[in-house]
């Protein structure tokens, strides 16, 4: 079942500056994010036409120490063979995955990894550990599979506050993208 995008969009990092002037400037590639609680997997991380979120979350690093000047890096992407959970085949698809990767952890008296607050009034639960083994664990037998890599992995994120009382509407929800084939990064700007 796969699903070959042949659509550009425009997406955006959240970086510090020097990361961001050192791709517009020398070349230098983005680094793959491999964190255990990467919500899509493994991959570089982007907001689907969201500069100002990609900003917040620079500025939240900023705010924890983790970078010094926070930035936005633009970026054109191709999605090519994309594993979009913005589509139902793509879901179901993980519904069943998950059942065979909870029976694999049960039968290797491995544990389940559960999707847990980052810090203390998380309502987000932002290590999102299960969802990242899941996925993971998922895209790795595609490839076993001899089916064609995943590029990309799409997906919406519901995050922050309701926007209204008794609303279903997340403050800051958005479409997020993790790029696993760095060569369907057709090019980079700065916004």
């Amino acid at each position: 079942m796969e699903l070959r995008y042949q659509r550009l969009i425009i997406a955006y990092h959240g970086c510090d500056r020097e990361t961001r002037d050192h791709v517009l400037l020398d070349n230098v590639a983005l680094r793959r994010s491999e964190n255990t609680y990467d919500w899509l997997g493994h991959g570089i991380y982007f907001w689907e036409y969201g500069p100002e979120r990609a900003l917040e979350w620079a500025e939240e690093q900023h705010a924890w120490g983790k970078i010094k000047e926070p930035a936005v890096l633009g970026a054109y992407i191709n999605l090519g063979h994309c594993f979009d959970l913005l589509d139902v085949r793509y879901t179901k698809v993980l519904r069943e995955a998950y059942g065979e990767f909870e029976e694999v952890l049960m039968a290797t008296g491995k544990i389940l990894p559960q999707n847990t607050p980052r810090f203390e009034g998380d309502v987000d639960y932002l290590a999102r550990r299960r969802d990242c083994a899941v996925i993971n664990w998922t895209l790795e037998r595609y490839n076993k599979a001899a089916m064609s890599p995943v590029d990309t992995v799409r997906g919406v994120f519901q995050e922050g506050q309701p926007a209204f009382p008794g609303s279903f509407i997340r403050e800051k929800s958005h479409i997020q993208i993790a790029v696993r084939e760095a060569s369907c990064i057709v090019g980079f700007f700065r916004p």
